[in-house]
């Protein structure tokens, strides 16, 4: 097309502009009753000459006034109608228009065209339009049929011109968005982003492809669409430019597919960040809530929360749930009717229960049908959903390794939009996530619990009293996220009233650590009976672990905890209120003089156990009458975030407290220390010592003459008629014949005998020989060899233990029952 003769474009002509929109009025007669100077410019006739004349006379050919009546058709049935036409200029030469006809409102007239009112008509000259070159029946197709909705706009960005889908797109008709600018007809957008691209666009050439950008249109008012919209300049022959045209397509379901995707990702950084089943559940509900729905309750079987195997339903009868997880958009979530941890009653006619047992997601767009079978008979939860407008429903199984753990609702009520297959789609992905995050948590806590009911079981359930030493502990396992380690701690007695204090740390945590930490501790026992001293006890016990680790060859894991294990042991006297210690690698127990000093003892460190590399030493020290040991472990002082240092500083401020009770003192120490939850096991041992008093003691040396006997034995009569122990004279005397004669007879000088009134009664008879006599069972024809026999069946236990001079006999007896 060129432009018409006569017609040099100016300012005043800038293309698409709506300065240049030729305008006439029709009324329902046909008749031109309104011309514009625009329309005079186009196609060359004065208003005088067209105004009440019929407006067929304008087309080009006759065959053009028959295409009219089509138009009149159109108008009548759809109220408007755009499309290309052929108008004759007043010299004769046709003029190529893009004519759109709308009603005009409120004028009276009747006519066939629509019974009443007027047509307001308007053209644009293609011909001014040189760079497009388009054949009328693409920009037909443009104007009429085509998916993606175009639109031109001029320079200072008011709508020329527009396709029917971008009409549709955006709700408002095309007459009340030409001529004007993109914010006074769509409200729902941000137009003054997208009018800055476009003045980008203009101002560089540089065409801008794929913006995409969301809002909401009169279209769809309730419902946040996206577009994918490109711009490009229009410029005119000589390169000026004349406007931007933009396309824009609807991309929602792209849009909320790539959300949806993004959702799921963004869902496994905040779902399952710790290993526990009522914390991951909650993780589930916080984070759909609102991205997804307006409510949501997890309820998971009894035995998940428990952690225990979920069983798979009988004839079809409903297990017991529990709420373990619950949101709400409404702050304090008043539409539970279960608060968490509660247990969850559920109507078999229910949709949660149709989705536990047939293990399928369940979806009630608009809640008509399920609501009843929903709330079943609990008219509490009838009067929420009414309360709270609950109206779309979705039910998922929360399943995993083929086991159903629970059930996820999701409900809306604020949310306009009723779920959809989609929504479904994306909360049983969210939920499978989710559900394996639960059953990694069950299944830790199962092990968990194991572990912990382990090593409680292989811990003292109740430590041994005795006057001689007061004691109390703390145990605290570490936090859940690493498990339950190998600390421990006991307090064993020990012949002639000495008592045994142990505390260790097995490396690693779970039941590997605390069935490790259970084997040694029972070595420790045995080793322990043997009367050793604690270097050679430490010795033993490494021994042992290297044994041990060679025997777990390919178990590594097992080897592991028991290699490297530190260790202390500690022993006690209280005739002498000596305590003799040895270490292999643990941190240096403290004591707290009776006038509140504290002191680290330097002990020989020694290497931990089972690394074989270095001897052990003990050492001794004489402790003043209530004095206090205390025993713990790293993780009481070591954390992450301070040094050892100032741990040793906390402990040693909290145990300053020589007058508190020791209960008391441990809770002290345990509120000054672990400011937080541990990050690994803390075993903390307390004792106060106290002395035998010299009344209680009685000890004499004797020769080593046989004659001595009759001498032990009246001495030991005279004590015992001191103390009062009269009931004990006839056994106490056979026990001190028999030992003082084996001493006397097997043995070498000097002898030493005594009595120690305890708890029990004790006797020990000491001689310089290191030979340990043996309980023998001897024929009735045997004259002698019955005396240990007769020492072991009169007496509660007895035993050897060696000494730095020789060995001792031991024996004791239960004190009589006070009268």
């Amino acid at each position: 097309m060129t432009s018409p003769e006569g017609i040099v474009p100016t300012e005043a002509h800038v293309p698409f502009d709506m300065a240049d929109a030729a305008t006439a009025v029709v009324d329902a007669a046909g008749t031109v009753v309104g011309w514009t100077a625009a329309t005079e410019r186009l196609l060359g006739y004065p208003a005088a000459e067209v105004l009440n004349e019929p407006a067929a006379k304008l087309m080009a050919a006759p065959e053009d006034a028959q295409n009219a009546l089509s138009i009149v058709e159109q108008c009548r049935d759809q109220g408007s109608w755009g499309g290309l036409v052929t108008l004759r200029h007043r010299s004769g030469h046709p003029v190529e228009v893009g004519l759109r006809v709308s009603g005009i409102e409120g004028l009276s007239g009747t006519s066939e065209w629509s019974g009443s009112g007027c047509w307001l008509v308007s053209a644009i000259d293609l011909s001014k339009i040189p760079s497009w070159a388009l054949s009328g029946s693409l920009l037909e197709a443009f104007l009429v049929r085509s998916p993606i909705g175009m639109a031109v706009l001029s320079p200072d960005l008011r709508y020329v011109w527009m396709n029917d889908m971008l009409e549709r797109y955006g709700g408002v008709p095309r007459d009340q968005r030409l001529g004007r600018r993109m914010a006074e007809s769509l409200p729902g957008l941000d137009t003054d982003a997208l009018e800055r691209q476009m003045r980008k666009v203009l101002e560089t050439g540089k065409p801008v492809i794929d913006y995409e950008y969301r809002g909401w249109t009169m279209a769809d008012p309730y419902r946040e669409h996206a577009y994918s919209t490109s711009f490009f300049r229009l410029d005119n022959s000589d390169g000026h430019p004349v406007g931007v045209c933009y396309m824009g397509m609807d991309v929602t379901d792209r849009w909320r597919a790539r959300e949806r995707l993004a959702l799921l990702n963004e869902a496994g950084a905040h779902i399952g960040s710790t290993l526990d089943v009522m914390r991951t559940s909650q993780e589930v509900a916080d984070f759909a809530v609102p991205r997804l729905a307006d409510f949501v309750t997890v309820d998971l079987l009894e035995s998940v929360v428990r952690g225990e195997e979920p069983v798979p339903p009988a004839q079809r009868t409903l297990p017991a749930f529990r709420r373990a997880g619950q949101t709400s958009i409404h702050e304090g979530t008043p539409e539970s009717v279960a608060a968490p941890g509660e247990p969850v009653t559920i109507s078999p006619d229910s949709p949660f229960a149709s989705c536990f047992f047939s293990g399928r997601a369940l979806l009630d767009p608009v809640m008509d049908v399920a609501v009843t079978a929903w709330t079943g008979d609990d008219p509490d939860r009838a009067r929420k959903v009414r309360e709270f407008g609950m109206r779309s429903l979705m039910v998922v199984p929360i399943r995993a390794r083929g086991t159903i753990l629970g059930v996820a609702s999701f409900v809306r009520s604020r949310h306009p939009d009723p779920f959809e297959e989609d929504d479904l789609l994306l909360a049983e992905e969210l939920v499978a996530r989710a559900a394996l995050c639960v059953d990694n948590a069950r299944r830790y806590t199962r092990e968990h619990t194991a572990a912990l009911a382990l090593q409680r079981s292989l811990m003292p359930h109740n430590l041994p009293e005795s006057p001689v030493l007061e004691v109390a502990s703390r145990y605290l396992p570490t936090d859940i996220r690493n498990g339950v380690g190998g600390d421990w701690f006991d307090v064993i007695p020990l012949s002639g009233a000495r008592v045994a204090l142990a505390i260790g740390d097995v490396v690693g945590h779970g039941i590997n650590a605390a069935a490790s930490m259970g084997r040694l501790r029972t070595a420790v026992h045995t080793l322990a009976d043997m009367d050793l001293p604690p270097e050679e006890l430490l010795a033993h016990l490494d021994d042992l672990i290297m044994r041990l680790g060679e025997e777990r060859v390919g178990e590594e894991n097992i080897a592991a905890a028991l290699l490297g294990a530190t260790f202390l042991y500690a022993i006690y006297d209280p005739v002498t209120r000596r305590c003799t210690m040895a270490r292999a690698g643990h941190p240096a127990p403290a004591v707290v003089a009776p006038d509140g000093e504290v002191t680290f003892l330097s002990l020989p460190a020694g290497p931990p156990l089972g690394l074989g590399s270095l001897p052990f030493e003990s050492a001794e020290l004489e402790l003043p009458e209530g004095s206090l040991i205390a025993l713990y472990t790293d993780g009481l002082i070591e954390t992450c975030d301070q040094d050892i240092d100032v741990g040793l500083a906390r402990l040693s401020n909290a145990l300053a407290q020589p007058g508190l009770p020791l209960e008391d003192l441990c809770s002290t120490v345990v509120d000054a220390l672990l400011t937080r939850p541990p990050s690994d096991d803390v075993a903390l041992l307390l004792a106060r010592t106290h002395s035998l008093r010299p009344g209680h003691v009685a000890s004499w040396d004797l020769p080593t003459d046989p004659a001595v006997v009759a001498s032990a034995r009246s001495l030991a009569v005279r004590q015992l008629a001191g103390w009062g122990l009269e009931e004990l004279m006839p056994t106490t005397e056979l026990i001190v014949s028999e030992l003082v004669t084996n001493a006397i007879r097997h043995g070498t000088g000097p002898i030493r005998l005594r009595l120690i009134r305890h708890d029990v009664l004790i006797c020990e008879v000491a001689d310089a020989s290191n030979t340990s006599p043996r309980l023998r069972h001897a024929r009735t024809t045997d004259e002698g060899g019955r005396g240990l026999f007769l020492v072991a069946q009169l007496t509660r236990r007895w035993g050897t233990r060696y000494t730095e001079g020789g060995k001792l006999i031991w024996a004791e007896q239960d004190l009589p029952a006070p009268s």
